[in-house]
């Protein structure tokens, strides 16, 4: 249950904000709405996400299992949720999705993914514990552009997963949604 209200006054600017959110989504994300109370908090979350949806040179299974692992880490069952329909609808092989709570136990994964996740959790916890070999090892198959887009998006999801869980914004459901195509 959320820690504060994700209603708002019908205000042209919650119409438009849920307008758009319902267009992209299919529905009014939780986090928006309660961004909504502060409209510089708000903005500035979309310039943001809008600004990291063009990264792109970073493997989009790496990208995903990067921020499922941050998601699961923290305990942000919102960001599990979303990241599965979102990840599943940009191709991502779902099992390597679901089987990221336990993925150390899964064979769904190669050298290279278990890296990703290893220096994932590393980064993601506090303080974090991230080790030169381990970045030793990503820099043998990624790029120095790579490794800073990873870095960047396991630091993004962060600051979403620890934002929802501290506001008690949990599951709207989406991974339920996974064989319709996003709007």
């Amino acid at each position: 249950m959320a820690r504060i209200t994700l209603e708002h006054k019908r205000t042209w600017f919650v119409r438009l904000s849920e307008w758009g959110s319902r267009r992209k989504f299919g529905k009014v994300l939780d986090p928006g709405q309660a961004a909504m109370h502060n409209r510089r908090v708000l903005v500035s979350m979309m310039l943001m996400e809008g600004s990291a949806t063009r990264w792109n040179k970073l493997d989009p299974t790496l990208k995903a299992l990067a921020v499922m692992v941050s998601s699961a880490q923290i305990g942000c069952t919102w960001c599990m949720d979303f990241g599965y329909w979102e990840f599943h609808h940009q191709g991502v092989d779902p099992k390597k999705l679901r089987d990221v709570p336990g993925w150390r136990d899964s064979d769904a994964y190669t050298d290279l993914e278990r890296a990703v996740m290893e220096y994932t959790e590393a980064m993601t916890a506090t303080p974090p514990q991230v080790t030169d070999e381990q970045v030793e090892r990503l820099r043998h198959d990624l790029t120095d552009e790579q490794l800073v887009e990873l870095t960047a998006w396991v630091s993004l999801e962060n600051y979403r997963s620890r934002t929802n869980a501290a506001l008690g914004l949990t599951s709207q459901g989406f991974k339920e949604l996974c064989e319709l195509r996003p709007a």
